[in-house]
């Protein structure tokens, strides 16, 4: 995806910035009642430009990553609208 920037501070002579945006890494944490998912991806170029270590320690990295952070938007859910059974 490209955008203009018209009017951005820079070194471009006062014309126009075409800026291209690429998506590098995501992790998406996604619910569906109280269950909580986080999943990761990476762009297909830089896995492929990985040494199988380094992959590896990628693949380490984002596992703790979307652990963490499913686990903290779990928590947030859990105050935001608690599931607590009431009493009869």
């Amino acid at each position: 995806m490209a955008t203009q920037n018209p009017g951005q501070p820079g070194g471009d002579g006062g014309q126009d910035v075409t800026v291209t945006e690429v998506e590098l890494l995501r992790v998406m944490v996604s619910r569906q009642g109280t269950q909580v998912s986080a999943q990761w991806a990476i762009h297909p170029q830089i896995k492929r430009d990985l040494l199988p270590e380094e992959w590896k320690k990628v693949a380490d990295l984002m596992a703790r990553v979307t652990a963490l952070v499913g686990k903290r938007f779990a928590q947030v859910l859990d105050q935001t609208e608690p599931d607590r059974p009431g009493t009869a």
